[in-house]
């Protein structure tokens, strides 16, 4: 089984703290900035603050769906949050630095993902990448366009 890791930046026009109190709110900030079709749900079962919470995700990609049972982490609290869900083999990182004194951020998204073996693998090594960039630039805008609304 191989591996895949994908990468997405973008500046967002707030505050790091800002930025991350949207991104660790798993009952409405995170929900919120979640591209639709594919992200389907988001059910938190535990927590819903940051570290400590879990959640269900469902996603459909091109017609694939999959399940996700995510628990997360904050290994550097108010700047970086992880998801991960070991039996799929998936881990998500959201990054948050700021910019400009603090008056923006760069917020990173990254997913490292286990492929599945053979010519499927292949295929998810072809094709995830840049449908998964397309879908975390969607992500990143509508984390700018969601933060100024709530300005």
């Amino acid at each position: 089984m191989g591996q895949i890791f994908v990468e997405q930046s973008a500046v967002i026009p707030a505050p790091p703290e800002k930025v991350y109190a949207i991104l660790s709110d798993y009952r409405v900030g995170h929900p919120a900035i979640l591209p639709r079709p594919y992200f389907r749900e988001l059910a938190v079962e535990e927590g819903g603050q940051g570290a400590g919470t879990v959640l269900r995700v469902q996603m459909e990609v091109m017609g694939v769906k999959q399940s996700y049972h995510m628990r997360v982490s904050e290994p550097e609290p108010g700047r970086i949050l992880v998801e991960e869900d070991p039996e799929a083999g998936v881990k998500t990182t959201f990054t948050v630095a700021p910019l400009n004194g603090g008056l923006r951020s760069l917020v990173t998204i990254a997913t490292a993902s286990r492929t599945s073996p053979g010519l499927r693998g292949l295929i998810e090594r072809l094709v995830n990448p840049p449908l998964t960039r397309r879908i975390y630039r969607q992500e990143l805008q509508q984390l700018s366009d969601y933060v100024q609304r709530i300005e």
